[in-house]
C-alpha cells in the first residue's frame, strides 16, 4: 500500500508542476513518518523514496539507527544513502541529537538553536543543512521567525561554520480552496525571492519547503521546491 501511495503521489507532484509549467525534477517530496515504525519506512524505501521527515527527534533518531542496520545487513537493496530532516520543533536539550543524526533541520527560527546545532555538528561529517522556519500569517499557536526579523537571522546563521542555510519552510493556516493557499504560499515566494535578491548572502538559498498532502498542488504552483507529504503515503496517525 505504501508504495502504491508513493506512486500516486508522485503522479499528483507530477501533474501538478506540469500545471503549472515547471519540470518535476525541481520539486523534491519528503515522506513524513512520524508515528510510523521503521517497516513502514522501509516500505517506502522499497518503493523508491530516499528522504524522509520527522516531527519527533527521539523518535527519528530511533528510526534512523533502525534503518543504518537494515542497510548494513543488506547493502545491496540501496543505491544511494537515506535522507533525514527534522521538521519539528528543536528545543535546547534535543539539539546534540539533531546534530548528531540528522542530515537537514527546517524547523529553526532562533539563533541560539541554530549556534548549537553549528557547535555540536560532529567534526566527520558534513556540515547540516538548515532551512529556517518562517511564520508567514501570524498563527499564534505556530513556531517561526517572523518576516521583519527573518534578514537578520539568515545572515547571522549564513556565517555559522557547521551548518549550511539553504532555505525557508513554512506551515501556513489551512486555507478554504486553492486559490487561497496559493495566495499564502506565494506569500512566502516572495520573501524567499527577496532575501536573495537582497544581496545579503554570497550565495542564494536554494530550497523553499512548503506543502504537504491538502496543499501541495498550491505549494508547487507558487514554487514550492520540496512538499511534506505524510498522510497521502502512509494514511492516518
Amino acid at each position: 500500500m505504501i508504495v502504491r501511495n508513493l506512486q500516486l503521489v508522485r503522479d499528483r507532484m507530477t501533474t501538478a508542476c506540469v500545471a503549472a509549467g515547471r519540470s518535476p525534477a525541481d520539486v523534491r517530496l519528503l515522506a513524513v513518518s512520524k508515528k510510523f515504525g521503521p517497516e513502514a519506512v522501509i516500505s517506502a524505501v522499497e518503493g523508491g523514496q530516499r528522504a524522509f521527515g520527522e516531527n519527533y527527534i527521539a523518535e527519528g533518531v530511533e528510526k534512523i539507527l533502525a534503518l543504518r542496520a537494515w542497510q548494513a545487513a543488506q547493502p545491496q537493496k540501496l543505491d544511494s544513502l537515506l535522507e533525514w530532516h527534522c521538521i519539528g520543533p528543536v528545543q535546547s536539550n534535543k539539539t546534540r541529537l539533531v546534530a548528531e543524526h540528522f542530515d537537514w533541520v527546517q524547523s529553526v527560527d532562533r539563533l541560539k538553536i541554530a549556534q548549537r546545532l553549528s557547535e555540536q555538528r560532529p567534526p566527520h561529517l558534513p556540515p547540516l543543512h538548515i532551512c529556517l522556519q518562517v511564520n508567514l500569517d501570524g498563527g499564534t499557536n505556530k513556531s517561526g521567525v517572523t518576516p521583519a526579523e527573518l534578514t537578520a537571522l539568515v545572515q547571522a546563521v549564513a556565517g555559522l561554520p557547521h551548518v549550511c542555510l539553504r532555505g525557508l519552510m513554512t506551515i501556513p493556516e489551512p486555507a478554504a480552496d486553492f486559490e487561497a493557499a496559493c495566495a499564502l504560499h506565494a506569500k512566502a515566494r516572495a520573501v524567499f525571492d527577496q532575501i536573495n535578491q537582497s544581496g545579503v548572502l554570497a550565495s542564494p538559498m536554494d530550497t523553499l519547503s512548503m506543502g504537504m498532502t491538502a496543499d501541495l498542488e498550491a505549494a508547487i504552483h507558487s514554487g514550492s521546491t520540496m512538499v511534506r507529504v505524510g498522510t497521502a503515503i502512509f494514511g492516518s496517525r
